[in-house]
């Protein structure tokens, strides 16, 4: 990418994350649901779901973690639709801004919200008695993790920000991303599923990305769970890029 296209990019980027600063409320209901999600499994339901040793909110973290990622990128969706309803990306088309400029944006200020939300999720399972005996490498390695997951669901998002009609179209399609970690390891072992469940649950994304980070904030090593994880994330995000720049170029025809 040229200097000149990075800077446009950063120019869009500083717009649209300007556009969440006047609008909290998109990070407040990006971490509410997980954090609901959070306090009702671990005082509700936590005593009765078995585990092995560890808290069982330290067990649940990383599948609140992927539900944070999946609520907050519905909202480049949503942006994304605005700007192309409000006719600003036509707009920028007549000036002397690269096309992919525009899409990365959003992808980068999904990034930067989503990273805040998720802070803000750790804080509170903190709060709640999560505990982690991981050390520096593996914390940047679930960073890492998560930052790969945010920009290939991101990059899924902007699918349905293209091609939506409405507003709620183009954030519906997050919904089965959101509920997806359900069934998987995330809240309670494969092992406790019936079969047809169990075979789903163990063999989706969701369960290797959910054992790879649980692994590292344990202070274990990484198992086979990491690899697969990582093939899954990169998979999906060439996919996503690929597709969300045929129907952009399609779409600005």
């Amino acid at each position: 990418m040229s200097t000149h296209a990075l800077a446009d990019t950063a120019a869009l980027t500083g717009r649209s994350l300007r556009h969440i600063t006047r609008s909290p409320d998109t990070i407040i209901t990006t971490v509410a649901t997980p954090i609901a999600l959070l306090l009702i499994f671990v005082y509700v339901f936590g005593g009765a779901i078995q585990t092995g040793t560890e808290s069982y909110v330290t067990y649940l973290l990383p599948g609140i973690l992927l539900i944070t990622i999946a609520s907050g990128i519905a909202y480049t969706a949503v942006r994304l639709f605005a700007d192309l309803q409000g006719g600003i990306v036509d707009r920028f088309r007549s000036l002397p801004i690269g096309r992919p400029g525009v899409l990365w944006a959003h992808v980068l200020t999904s990034l930067v919200a989503n990273a805040i939300a998720l802070v803000v999720v750790v804080l509170v399972a903190l709060l709640m008695g999560f505990r982690s005996p991981a050390g520096l490498p593996a914390w940047l390695a679930v960073a890492g993790i998560l930052l790969l997951v945010t920009l290939a669901l991101t990059w899924l998002a902007v699918i349905p920000g293209l091609l939506a009609r409405t507003m709620d179209g183009a954030s519906a399609f997050a919904y089965p991303l959101i509920f997806l970690p359900f069934v998987s390891s995330a809240f309670a072992p494969t092992a406790t599923m019936p079969g047809p469940v169990r075979w789903f649950a163990e063999h989706q994304p969701m369960t290797s990305v959910v054992n790879a980070i649980r692994d590292l904030l344990a202070g274990r090593a990484a198992g086979p769970d990491l690899p697969v994880a990582l093939a899954w994330c990169v998979g999906v995000l060439v996919v996503a890029y690929v597709a969300a720049m045929l129907v952009y170029r399609r779409r600005l025809r």
